[in-house]
């Protein structure tokens, strides 16, 4: 088993709605680091990269809110991940908001360029996270971190490691899409990514998609990265969330989905982000987190 390096990125300068920086104490609070000990893995939890809050920074271009301080923390989440990689470890990222993935996933595109592979990059959210600052409804960057690292703007992010894509629409697979923008729908269109959204789902079955999604992402990379937004879930099951929206993943379809990337064998890194406790019932969306990222990483019934 690779080890396991923890970081926590208590980042919210990229959501409109606060509270999300608590996310990787309620990851912690539910014991994330001490089960996957029990499973048998090395961890070691390097704690909570710094993170500035609003009350303490100007907003700058209302396109994109708090960018360059949002590009800072990136920039140094992406060193500390390369050091996981460079020691051979399996980073997890406990957000924070979604615009920390930037970092994470840039680190992990480095790791495959060693290597010359491209990396696959599996993003399983509510959202698409694929606008712009041209076509943001609310100037909250957390909705921009998918269109960054596949090369578009903001430039802010999409340079992070001094090196632009950081993957290609071929490797990258969107799961669990349900809530669009109007002009991110053409974006995304646009853009050449697999997308398998709720109705796919429903459709195919979770199995068939996850399948699909870990083939897609894996066929000639160096593996891929895993960014689970908890708002992917749904919300019954999934209170504690900034952006919630109904008719998402049931308890056991974001099981199997984390099941069969763990079979797949082709996880190198994974983020988890956008929980946040200020919404949350007793702790319960921290709770799935947790149990989500066991699964991902090899937990099983029998």
């Amino acid at each position: 088993m690779r080890p396991v390096h923890i970081f926590g990125v208590p980042l919210d300068l990229g959501a409109g709605r606060r509270g999300v920086d608590m996310g990787p104490s309620a990851l912690r609070i539910a014991g994330l680091g001490e089960r996957l000990a029990a499973l048998g893995y090395r961890v070691t939890d390097r704690g909570d990269l710094p993170s500035p809050i609003p009350e303490t920074r100007a907003r700058g271009n209302k396109r994109k809110r708090y960018v360059r301080q949002i590009a800072r923390v990136c920039q140094k989440l992406y060193q500390l991940v390369r050091r996981a990689f460079e020691a051979g470890a399996l980073p997890i990222v406990l957000g924070g908001d979604h615009s920390l993935a930037a970092g994470s996933i840039g680190a992990a595109a480095e790791d495959g360029r060693h290597a010359h592979k491209p990396l696959g990059l599996l993003w399983i959210d509510a959202h698409a996270d694929m606008n712009t600052p041209e076509t943001t409804t609310t100037g909250n960057v957390h909705g921009m971190p998918l269109a960054a690292v596949l090369g578009n703007e903001p430039m802010e992010l999409a340079r992070i490691g001094g090196f632009s894509p950081k993957v290609q629409a071929q490797q990258t697979v969107l799961v669990g899409v349900r809530d669009l923008d109007p002009q991110e729908k053409e974006l995304v269109r646009a853009s050449g990514i697999s997308v398998f959204t709720m109705k796919d789902i429903d459709r195919l079955g979770v199995a068939a998609v996850a399948e699909r999604a870990v083939t897609i992402a894996g066929a000639g990379t160096c593996g891929f990265h895993l960014s689970f937004d908890l708002d992917a879930c749904d919300p019954t099951i999934a209170p504690g969330v900034g952006t919630p929206v109904r008719g998402g993943l049931s308890y056991r379809e974001a099981h199997t989905l984390m099941e069969i990337v763990a079979d797949s064998g082709r996880l190198i890194s994974l983020d988890l982000v956008e929980i946040n406790p200020i919404l949350d019932v007793q702790n319960v969306t921290a709770q799935l987190g947790t149990e989500l990222v066991l699964s991902a990483l090899g937990k099983k019934i029998l």
